[in-house]
């Protein structure tokens, strides 16, 4: 997420109780996960595990529950729950807006674009021309979406990220990682009913142009889709996710998180995605591996049994 304006570092420092490290004069432009971090963002970190890879980032400014060497031209913000502290941020620049109507004033909607009754857009939404937006509909707060898109009825795009801290010392043991990012759909997409895209933690979820997803797929936070995939009914990608052009995933097809599949990649139906692919390729099975040399271990397998009965004949001739 980007301000609407720089935000002095002395004053995060003051807002959210930290104790200041490094450069005091600088000023912050955005709030954004590591892995999404550009100059000028504030990230966090609270596991020793990542202080480098969050040290060594992009980000400017970073909240971070230890005192540690500050790098050159950064600014350290010390607390002891840097947790709380992002959220803290996000709340203050980026509050709840409550709706009063189905389609909100801040709302731009562009020309031939037709939205079927029942469809709700939210605030400071953006949507193009000639798209058709099918009944039931619901359009987050700040969701981008090109020309010529198609939305069956009722998709969910923009709702908060699946992404909490577990607190175990307290009853309630999850917080939530407030959301402050958004969907884009870009033009020429066509979105099956009952899809769910989830908005990004602080970045963007973006499906790219020419892509079709069929019904029931859910689309994680902070995933980037390419251009022109094929995704079949059930599919599930997980957050942060990329999915490189003309990948297709048939039906159910389950994708984890924090992971690439490569240009053109096939994965045939029921398959389950640990780890990332190369493209170019048709994989099959949980976990996936490529598919001829998978059928060939299933047809192995399969005669397991018929083994098994030879294998006891030739014990029971040599008794």
């Amino acid at each position: 997420m980007k301000f609407e304006k720089p935000v002095p570092v002395k004053w995060i420092a003051e807002y959210t109780g930290a104790e200041l490290i490094g450069n005091d004069t600088q000023e912050a432009t955005g709030i954004n996960e590591i892995h999404k971090v550009e100059n000028g963002d504030i990230s966090f970190v609270d596991f020793e595990k990542y202080y480098d890879k969050c040290l060594q980032s992009a980000a400017t400014i970073i909240i971070i529950n230890k005192a540690v060497a500050c790098p050159a031209g950064k600014t350290l913000l010390v607390t002891s729950d840097p947790f709380s502290a992002y959220v803290k941020i996000v709340n203050r620049f980026r509050p709840f807006e409550p709706a009063t109507k189905m389609v909100s004033d801040s709302a731009v909607i562009g020309e031939g674009t037709h939205l079927q009754p029942g469809v709700f857009v939210g605030n400071h939404v953006r949507i193009g021309n000639n798209c058709l937006i099918h009944p039931n509909v619901t359009i987050y707060d700040h969701t981008v979406i090109g020309d010529n898109v198609i939305i069956q009825a009722g998709c969910v795009l923009g709702a908060d990220a699946f992404y909490f801290k577990r607190r175990k010392d307290r009853e309630v043991q999850y917080d939530k990682l407030v959301s402050c990012g958004r969907v884009i759909i870009e033009s020429d997409v066509e979105i099956g009913a009952g899809t769910t895209i989830d908005k990004g933690v602080s970045g963007d979820t973006i499906i790219g142009q020419g892509t079709k997803l069929d019904n029931h797929i859910h689309i994680g936070h902070g995933a980037v889709i390419g251009r022109n995939c094929l995704f079949a009914a059930q599919v599930g990608v997980g957050g942060k996710a990329i999915i490189e052009d003309e990948v297709i995933l048939w039906g159910q097809v389950g994708v984890s998180k924090d992971l690439t599949i490569g240009k053109a990649a096939v994965v045939l139906a029921q398959s389950g995605v640990p780890s990332s692919l190369e493209g170019g390729k048709v994989y099959f099975g949980t976990p996936v591996g490529e598919a001829k040399p998978k059928m060939r271990e299933l047809g192995w397998i399969k005669r397991i049994p018929e083994m098994w009965d030879a294998i006891q004949k030739e014990k029971t001739k040599a008794e």
